[in-house]
């Protein structure tokens, strides 16, 4: 009994063995790097690294100790501070709200490095806002506006902005189905939605003055996106609404709608943009602190409106646009500021 016990253990401690050297980070050495720069250059410098790496890698390496271009290298497991900095990165470029395939991202400019914004989607758990129909499918503004909103926090946050996503969905990540399933499952940054409307409105107005208190950044603006509903045949483009006499809304709201003029221009020349930029005294542009902008994505009864939110395509190019809005905004800012 005990001799099998023995052979069981000598199995699980192989296997383990095994796993966590194929669990270790590898790389390829550039063009003249010796171990110690190809080390430095993965957050590993010292003389224990360095020995470690020779003792992993001695059959690969050339004489003396020489990195062989084209071969991959094992890289020591980083230690104590370094462990601790990577994992802290990780986290720091991982939201699970982008969904499993989406959820690392990596930061690819400091274009808004110094921003911070707060992105609320429209309605949400127990109201789904307006409902749309393609024959027998339903379209439930609150699904699409969401998922608009998750595009453009990521592309916020490659961006290298601080970004709070106000209306979450543990479940639904980004989707690029053109018929979003319906849930009821939304909060507000976990807390339940009511469905009284102006307790609704209250909650996120609330929750991003508590942030906006708390945030230590010079630029924050606050985007509320919706789908309107209209009358079936009447088509509109994407509009814009900012809060009363307050000029950086303001500014904000004229910014996305040239934005959006532009992007027209370039990708359906001559059909024109119609989009419109007015003050408008709502609820959340009334309450909440940080310099707003209330973008209507189209009439969600409309048949051509539809197909605006429907295809992810045109879905990840409405996040890109109003991403832009916001780029040429803080550059404006910053400016202003100097």
């Amino acid at each position: 009994m005990k001799f099998k016990l023995s052979i069981i253990f000598a199995l699980f401690f192989t296997i383990l063995c095994t796993n966590r050297l194929q669990a270790q980070e590898k790389a390829f050495p550039k063009k003249g790097e010796g171990v110690t720069l190809f080390l430095k250059r993965h957050n590993r410098t010292g003389a224990a690294y360095q020995k470690q790496f020779i003792e992993l890698n001695r059959t690969k390496l050339g004489k003396g100790n020489v990195l062989r271009m084209g071969v991959k290298y094992t890289l020591p497991p980083l230690q104590g501070k370094e462990a601790v900095a990577a994992a802290a990165a990780k986290r720091a470029n991982y939201e699970p709200l982008f969904g499993k395939d989406l959820a690392s991202y990596k930061v690819t400019s400091s274009e808004l490095k110094g921003a911070c914004f707060y992105l609320v989607s429209g309605h949400g758990g127990p109201d789904p806002g307006a409902i749309g129909r393609i024959g027998k499918v339903e379209l439930h503004e609150d699904e699409y506006a969401y998922d608009i909103v998750l595009r453009l926090a990521r592309n916020l946050m490659m961006k290298g902005a601080k970004v709070h996503i106000i209306i979450q969905d543990a479940k639904d990540g980004i989707r690029n189905d053109k018929y979003l399933n319906n849930s009821k499952r939304e909060t507000c940054m976990g807390s339940p939605i009511p469905f009284n409307q102006v307790r609704r409105l209250k909650q996120r107005s609330d929750k991003i003055n508590t942030l906006f208190k708390q945030d230590k950044y010079a630029y924050k603006r606050a985007i509320f996106v919706h789908v309107d509903s209209r009358n079936k045949g009447h088509q509109t483009d994407v509009f814009f609404y900012h809060q009363d006499k307050n000029s950086e809304s303001k500014h904000l709201a004229k910014t996305m709608r040239t934005t959006f003029s532009h992007k027209y221009k370039k990708h359906q020349p001559g059909r024109g943009f119609t989009g419109t930029v007015d003050g408008r005294n709502l609820y959340v542009l009334r309450h909440t602190t940080p310099a707003s902008v209330f973008v209507e994505l189209g009439n969600i009864q409309n048949s051509f409106d539809q197909q605006r939110i429907i295809l992810s395509d045109n879905r990840q190019a409405l996040a890109n646009w109003l991403c832009e809005g916001f780029v040429t905004d803080y550059n404006r800012y910053k400016k202003k500021t100097r």
